[in-house]
């Protein structure tokens, strides 16, 4: 029998196996995304199945299946039981027809760009810049666009599913009392435009993005849809110009490139506004996030992808300031998210 270990030999043995974990993480990164291309949550219904069921169903070798969903099963996303394997809360996630689905959120963070950008972190934290351009000989999203054309549709997908969990709290939230215009900066495929535009029936809204966003934008808001008569979709890239005027703007969870970029596109909200116009941003901050896991890793993926940032409370009200805007108040909405509500000033 072995000896039992005393207090500092049982926590030493604690770091050892959390470092090690760590160190190995990728693997998991890996684990979850090859169930999701596999479609395993997909392929299990309401009752457990046997890796031999899964494998003819998803299309993969019985053996080499079976070993994956044994590294599912130790993270908590399958359990594994007499009759074979069943959904967890994780794992139903990962279905395609789930309400609040991330199949598309787990494909982008760990699409092959990443790995490559992953293993310079140590060049990005001594430089403090971000290093896609050097791997890859292009900016970010035009990398995307023009080299990857499949990654960058996971990625607007990935978007909407990140809407969809907080397109309502956003409608709930936002006071659009005297506004008849409304845009929506960099906002995706549309999600939250077509929901404000649902609930406020006098409401005509813009949507601007990169044209190959727009390309896919809810089909509410294209030339047929139930929303089109009140609706304008604008490809443009905000960090140029923001050539439309309206009464409210809002930006979500998009000013996390580096500082300049994101005063710059400030800055071209308010050229392109009326005086007292509103404009709010919604990110979710560094301080204080439910999730720091998840938040302190997004912060270091967009260190290396674009040189940006998650923002704190203070930082982002400091770049509201400096591009010219009047801020108000800066609140939190839902369990993740704040509301920094600003004013364009009088000229």
């Amino acid at each position: 029998m072995a000896a039992q270990m005393n207090d500092t030999e049982a926590a030493g043995f604690t770091a050892v196996m959390r470092l090690r974990e760590l160190a190995m993480s990728g693997a998991y990164a890996a684990t979850v995304r090859a169930a999701a291309r596999l479609r395993v949550a997909d392929g299990i219904g309401d009752t457990p199945a046997t890796a031999e069921e899964l494998a003819a169903t998803v299309g993969a070798e019985p053996g080499t299946l079976l070993r994956l969903l044994r590294a599912l099963v130790a993270h908590g996303v399958l359990t594994e039981g007499p009759d074979g394997f069943a959904h967890t809360e994780a794992s139903r996630l990962l279905r395609e027809d789930a309400p609040r689905s991330l199949r598309n959120m787990v494909l982008w963070a760990t699409e092959p760009w990443t790995w490559a950008v992953w293993g310079l972190l140590d060049q990005s934290v001594r430089t403090g810049k971000g290093v896609f351009q050097d791997v890859f000989g292009k900016e970010f999203f035009t990398y995307l666009h023009e080299d990857a054309p499949d990654s960058a549709e996971i990625f607007d997908r990935a978007m909407t599913e990140s809407s969809r969990l907080s397109a309502k709290t956003v409608a709930d939230v936002l006071d659009l009392d005297g506004a008849a215009t409304f845009a929506d900066i960099a906002g995706g495929q549309g999600l939250v435009l077509a929901t404000l535009l649902e609930r406020h029936p006098r409401l005509r809204g813009t949507l601007l993005d990169l044209p190959d966003v727009i390309a896919g934008a809810d089909g509410r808001l294209r030339p047929g849809g139930a929303l089109a008569g009140r609706a304008t979709l604008l490809p443009a890239d905000c960090r140029d110009s923001i050539p439309v005027k309206a009464d409210f703007y809002l930006l979500k969870n998009i000013l996390e490139w580096d500082d300049e970029s994101t005063v710059t596109t400030l800055r071209n909200v308010r050229a392109a506004a009326p005086a007292g116009a509103r404009v709010v941003v919604i990110e979710n901050l560094v301080d204080g996030s439910p999730e720091m896991r998840f938040t302190t890793a997004m912060d270091l993926l967009l260190l290396l992808n674009v040189g940006g940032k998650k923002h704190t409370r203070a930082g982002l009200s400091a770049l509201i300031e400096r591009a010219g805007l009047e801020l108000g108040g800066v609140r939190q909405i839902g369990p993740y998210l704040h509301c920094f509500e600003s004013t364009v000033p009088a000229s």
